[in-house]
């Protein structure tokens, strides 16, 4: 059985919130903000699974009964001289998705769009949470972790999402994929990390989300 998370979410970053919804520069109603996290904490669902697998960094295969291969030359790049890789999914549920859609209805778009930032902001803490719990484990088997990666991010591609449900068992937390291959609920995510031998280099900082992989450089929400 894979290991799963289930955890309420105590808090929900209001700069993170805000950066996801464009606003890092502007002036905002703070308790706007505020409301934003706070309905989005409590009507969050927060659940993750995740898996480890032995990695070829020269095949780009994932092993397993059926090999998937990881395709792009920046994931690969990231992934260089891993020898396992965690596959995780989280998602934060559909009922914050149907308040976003509420609010939204009932004029208060401002508001819908601070929500819904809210959201993504917990669904990345939630595999946030999920690194570090599962951090001190592979540290004890020598390994450093690498920045998750997902499908979308550079150039790999989102044809790698059914695989990503497959291997992370995506399914029993309640994610599935639309025709179009995106994660439905809509905040879900998945992601690879990478595990490195320690001493094939000095330790990783840990850094959520980052921005370095992708080629929109004009995205609001990117990291400076």
């Amino acid at each position: 059985m894979m290991p799963i998370y289930n955890a309420p979410l105590l808090t929900i970053d209001r700069k993170e919130t805000r950066r996801y919804a464009g606003l890092m520069t502007a002036k905002f109603d703070e308790q706007a903000i505020d409301a934003a996290c706070e309905e989005a904490r409590l009507l969050a669902e927060p659940h993750g699974i995740w898996n480890v697998y032995d990695y070829n960094s020269k095949t780009h295969m994932v092993q397993n009964e059926k090999p998937f291969e990881i395709k792009g030359s920046k994931i690969t790049a990231h992934l260089n001289r891993a020898e396992q890789v965690i596959i995780l999914a989280a998602t934060v549920g559909e009922t914050i998705e149907k308040a976003v859609t509420r609010h939204f209805s009932e004029g208060r778009y401002a508001y819908s769009v601070l929500l819904d930032a809210a959201a993504t902001t917990a669904v990345e803490q939630i595999a946030d949470t999920i690194e570090k719990a599962i951090q001190p484990q592979i540290g004890a088997k020598g390994y450093t972790m690498r920045w998750r990666f997902s499908p979308g991010y550079g150039d790999w591609g989102l044809d790698a999402q059914p695989e990503m449900l497959r291997l992370s068992d995506a399914q029993s937390i309640g994610i599935s994929l639309t025709e179009s291959l995106m994660l439905y609920p809509r905040k879900s995510i998945t992601a690879i990390i990478g595990l490195v031998r320690e001493n094939h280099e000095t330790p990783i900082v840990h850094l959520p989300h980052d921005c370095t992989a992708c080629d929109k450089t004009d995205c609001i929400s990117r990291k400076k």
